[in-house]
């Protein structure tokens, strides 16, 4: 299904549904980023004449639901709606709200439901007040359907392919007063240099790709997030030169695969030969990236992370099953004998990594044999940290509709035991840098101890230790003096 039409246009049931086309009217650009500011300055004369009637700023609060892709695309519409006119607000209690949503699993959904139930009850005592939804369940048909029908007080509706649009939306919004849906089946467009709001003044995520074409069996991204589409090399160059210019020392590449990067250029290039081009920016300290999968993970990019003296000693490799059995129901194209076989080759190559990893327990079909393949993998790869979920039925995914639905009882089982043997090899493996110094990244205050900073290692371990704010974006020696299990107590080395 999709929402967008040929002409903008109002349907019977008043949502104002607008149209991908440029608009033929003289004095709006026509190319992008252009159109977008125009749009801005049109929000902001909005804005102000709204804020002027109250006598205050109008306040913007975004909360985002998901992964590192929906918090960087958050940072942007952040921007955006600074640049619009908004003040940054501190909680939902904000003229206008944004939800950023994430569909991977179904409880996602409902807690967004729940929550609009609340805004609904904040927007009857603020007539000022705008609610808009925008990421991964808005590219789900039906939601739209359910948003349109037993939601009507939402504004703004849109999905992942075109984040870069806000302002546009919003001044229909203002001028239509009415809900404005703009949802797109795909895109091969990439917009770049717009506002940006980062959370972090020295790190930040950098996406290199969107979309993903490997259809496991039981994710809903690739359907939500489009075909893969790769950024232009020069362009990502150019936006981490900027970000180090600002004080940037870490970044983050983001992608769904980050190992599929550039197959789909013009001019192709490998995600090993994009690392190696970013190493060489001058005044960036490290380099984060995720997710990897292991069916792309090539011995050219082991070795470009053997060699490098920036990319950080960490990689998240999700292993979703140790069953080759089932890996082949899930469309994962590796088996359990492959991935680790790909774990010895890293661990040789770089000894001091650190593995993390993604497993799902109940997948259909998923035997006590099949479960036990899992815990065998855990058990030979010990992995620093894992992300272990149990699986979640998602409507329009091939897993859906298998037979042998795993029960509940068991599945829960499962799940307790995979989690007590994670945690037990976690604190073991997480311990082995005890009275050594580290370098740290020190990111902010601790949150539960006054005097105390927090910061990451390398390979991604978090560390407390005394000191105070100006420390903060700074890579310092820390002496790790206690392990804790997950992190560690540290003290500051002169």
């Amino acid at each position: 299904m999709d929402l967008h039409t040929n002409d903008s246009s109002e349907s019977a049931a008043g949502v104002f549904v607008s149209d991908k086309c440029q608009i033929p009217v003289g004095g709006i650009p026509q190319q992008e980023p252009d159109r977008q500011q125009y749009y801005m300055a049109l929000c902001r004369q909005k804005v102000q004449e709204i804020s002027d009637k109250l006598g205050r700023p109008l306040t913007c609060f975004i909360s985002t639901f998901g992964c590192q892709m929906n918090a960087h695309d958050s940072e942007k519409l952040l921007g955006i709606l600074l640049e619009a006119g908004f003040v940054e607000g501190t909680s939902e209690e904000s003229d206008f709200v944004l939800y950023n949503t994430c569909t991977v699993r179904e409880n996602a959904n409902l807690r967004v439901y729940g929550r609009l139930g609340y805004l609904h009850s904040l927007k009857k005592k603020n007539p000022h007040m705008m609610i808009a939804l925008c990421g991964c369940m808005m590219q789900e048909p039906e939601v739209v359907e359910k948003l349109k029908k037993s939601y009507r007080f939402v504004d703004l509706i849109f999905g992942t392919h075109n984040v870069y649009k806000l302002a546009e939306l919003l001044e229909q919004r203002f001028e239509t007063g009415k809900m404005v849906i703009d949802i797109w089946k795909g895109t091969d467009k990439i917009v770049e240099d717009l506002p940006s709001e980062r959370k972090y003044t020295f790190k930040s995520g950098v996406n290199i790709m969107f979309g993903c074409n490997n259809f496991c069996s039981y994710c809903i991204v690739p359907y939500v997030r489009g075909r893969e589409r790769s950024r232009a090399p020069e362009d990502i160059i150019r936006e981490i030169e900027e970000l180090v210019k600002n004080g940037v020392v870490e970044i983050m590449l983001l992608g769904q695969n980050v190992n599929s990067y550039g197959k789909n250029l013009e001019s192709p290039i490998t995600f090993a030969e994009l690392l190696r081009r970013v190493e060489r920016i001058e005044g960036l300290k490290r380099i984060r990236f995720m997710t990897s999968h292991p069916k792309d993970l090539s011995d050219e990019l082991i070795e470009v992370m053997a060699s490098s003296k920036k990319i950080c000693r960490h990689l998240h490799l999700p292993l979703q099953s140790g069953s080759s059995e089932i890996l082949k129901k899930m469309n994962r194209h590796y088996t359990k004998e492959q991935y680790l076989e790909l774990t010895e080759r890293i661990r040789k190559a770089v000894p001091d990594i650190s593995l993390t990893t993604d497993i799902i327990v109940g997948f259909p079909g998923e035997t006590e044999e099949d479960f036990e393949e899992t815990l065998e993998v855990v058990r030979k790869v010990r992995y620093d940290s894992a992300f272990t979920f149990i699986y979640s039925k998602r409507t329009g995914t091939p897993a859906a509709a298998m037979e042998n639905q795993v029960p509940e009882e068991v599945v829960k089982e499962r799940f307790d035991r995979l989690l007590a043997e994670v945690q037990a090899i976690s604190a073991q493996v997480c311990g082995r840098d005890v009275h050594t110094v580290q370098e740290v990244l020190v990111e902010e205050p601790d949150s539960h101890v006054e005097g105390l900073v927090t910061g990451r290692m390398s390979n991604n371990t978090i560390v407390h230790f005394p000191g105070g704010k100006e420390l903060i974006g700074k890579i310092v020696k820390v002496y790790l003096k206690e392990s804790k299990g997950f992190y560690y107590m540290g003290s500051l080395v002169d």
